[in-house]
């Protein structure tokens, strides 16, 4: 949908809302309401207030039957005449029924229960329109947003019983409004339940990790920069760890007598047990990208982490599934094409790939085997420095290539890697050819951007603020956490991250080196030193955070946990 052709939709939508509001104010000022006009008008809106707020809980599972993503652009409208609609109700009862009495108005709510009720859905639906714009969403995150929004549920709730009860002879319509938000909220609840499910990569959850040297086993030139690491158990066998397709790995190299972490997308399939490989562009600015191109031989040992990430699809998200690589992008996509292959996977892949010159497209003939084995591997490339002697596309990932690769795209799982500024064009492509923000999935290293680290041990200390939680006077050193109220000893030896495990206090973190920054933890007290920090910015620095896996101290520390 172009467009022009949405915000057309969106315009019909608002006035057309808005037709039975102005029916009856229409009505009211020629006085055709009937015998009794305020209770007619209570009627109405109340009833309208329904009607705007089923239309709502609609969208979302019909969207999802039909794949018209258009439709997703009426809900905000919908919800935003259901409060009008029932604010409407409300007033009209308070000023005309009750002649803007507060006393009466709680005097007939105590008498007539279902006031109260209807009174709890009208108060439920204010955070819903107060937080109805962009801006307010962009300030409360995606997460939350939708989390609050759940309200909506709460009000439709409240206003059948509230229907209901008023009701005191045919309860057929309030039933009928009862039958219908019966069956959204048991769609909710499988829904939830299935993305859930979907969560959880096959296998079961993702397993710790885990962290030790491997043998470089073999070397693959793929391009005149790019190279192919396969890595293998030193002692021969399995791989000491499992990972699941579009997971990357963290390696340590010893450069200039220092350690630095970076992580790469692990490009092999999980379907071969025996070994794992990284494919890296030499960058030469690339401290570590340029080491293991220059210095690393076969034979040689490298200090790996693994695995982590959850850029992950493994046929159970979806039915059908888009990857769009740019560049050396295309390692964890081609990891995902290859796990898929492997196991004979029905749906179909949508595999666009964008890069500059024939000489620069990675994996190539491996692509071509693959497409011509397998029907529903659909491969596209495009080049934007395509020479005379290319045939095929032209160009950056643009909404005309992608339309023409890719039928049906705004019904589909879309996932995109690449580099920073292809993502983000190819993101706003996606949105105005209708595909759905949450059905597009990035995978991107904050990390992996910052070319040279200071891999010096970091020192860092945090005063104790005003009414904050204090260290414990004398005796041996200890570890505090203030959300939990616990204190245990501390371990020189240990991360503070491995000291919580061992006290029972959850954190939530990924890599355990220094990569992710999901450990990331707030230092209320005392002093920690670190010797990986890449995952801090100078944001993070001025919060006092810092990571719970790389964090050790000797004396009495306190953290935000």
């Amino acid at each position: 949908m172009k467009d022009s052709d949405i915000r057309f939709a969106k315009f019909l939508v608002l006035v057309n809302a808005g037709v039975p509001g102005v029916l009856l104010t229409w009505d009211a000022f020629h006085h055709t309401l009937g015998a009794n006009p305020v209770n007619f008008a209570i009627l109405t809106t109340g009833m309208l207030a329904l009607v705007f707020l089923i239309l709502t809980l609609i969208v979302t599972p019909l969207r999802k039957i039909t794949g018209w993503n258009w439709l997703i652009f009426s809900r905000r409208t919908f919800g935003l005449y259901a409060f009008f609609y029932a604010f409407a109700h409300f007033s009209i009862f308070f000023a005309l029924d009750r002649s803007f009495s507060f006393s009466s108005t709680l005097t007939e709510m105590v008498k007539r229960k279902y006031l109260i009720i209807g009174s709890i859905g009208l108060l439920a639906m204010v955070p819903l329109a107060v937080t109805s714009t962009n801006a307010m969403i962009k300030r409360l995150g995606a997460k939350r947003w939708h989390a609050l929004h759940r309200l909506t549920y709460v009000a439709a709730i409240c206003g059948v019983i509230h229907y209901y009860m008023q009701v005191k002879a045919d309860v057929r319509q309030p039933l009928a409004f009862a039958g219908a938000l019966t069956i959204l909220l048991g769609y909710r609840m499988v829904a939830a339940k299935k993305n859930a499910a979907s969560a959880q990569p096959a296998g079961g959850p993702i397993k710790k990790i885990w962290s030790g040297s491997l043998r470089v086993a073999r070397i693959i030139r793929q391009t005149p920069d790019v190279q192919t690491f396969r890595f293998a158990s030193p002692s021969g066998g399995p791989m000491p760890f499992q990972h699941q397709p579009g997971q990357y790995l963290v390696i340590s190299p010893v450069i200039n007598g220092k350690k630095v972490n970076r992580p790469y997308t692990i490009s092999s399939s999980p379907t071969q047990p025996d070994y794992c490989e990284i494919t890296v562009k030499r960058e030469e600015m690339g401290l570590v990208s340029r080491h293991l191109h220059d210095t690393l031989r076969e034979g040689d040992t490298i200090n790996i982490a693994a695995p982590t990430g959850r850029f992950i699809f493994d046929g159970t998200q979806a039915k059908s599934v888009v990857l769009i690589a740019g560049g050396v992008g295309i390692t964890p996509l081609m990891a995902i094409a290859r796990y898929l292959t492997d196991k004979g996977w029905q749906g179909d892949i949508y595999f666009a790939y964008s890069t500059k010159t024939p000489d620069d497209i990675i994996y190539r003939k491996e692509l071509d085997d693959l497409k011509a084995r397998f029907p529903n591997l659909h491969v596209h490339v495009t080049l934007s420095r395509a020479d005379m002697d290319w045939m095929g596309h032209k160009g950056r990932v643009t909404a005309e290539f992608l339309t023409k690769c890719i039928p049906e795209l705004p019904k589909r799982l879309v996932y995109i890697c690449g580099p920073e500024a292809m993502m983000a064009m190819t993101v706003q492509v996606l949105k105005e050819l209708g595909v759905p923000a949450e059905q597009i999935k990035l995978e991107e290293f904050v990390a992996a951007k910052r070319v040279e680290l200071d891999t010096e041990p970091g020192k860092v200390c945090a005063p104790i603020p005003a009414g904050g939680v204090a260290a414990p006077e004398g005796g041996e050193p200890k570890l505090t956490f203030s959300r939990s109220a616990k204190a245990v000893a501390l371990t020189p030896d240990k991360s503070l991250l491995e000291i919580a495990e061992d006290a029972g206090v959850n954190i939530d973190f990924e890599c355990r080196s220094g990569i992710c920054g999901r450990c990331k933890t707030r230092l209320l007290g005392g002093c920690v030193t670190m010797e990986t920090q890449d995952a801090l910015d100078d944001g993070d620095r001025a919060k006092n955070l810092i990571l719970m896996c790389q964090a050790h101290a000797s004396e009495h520390v306190t953290v935000e946990a």
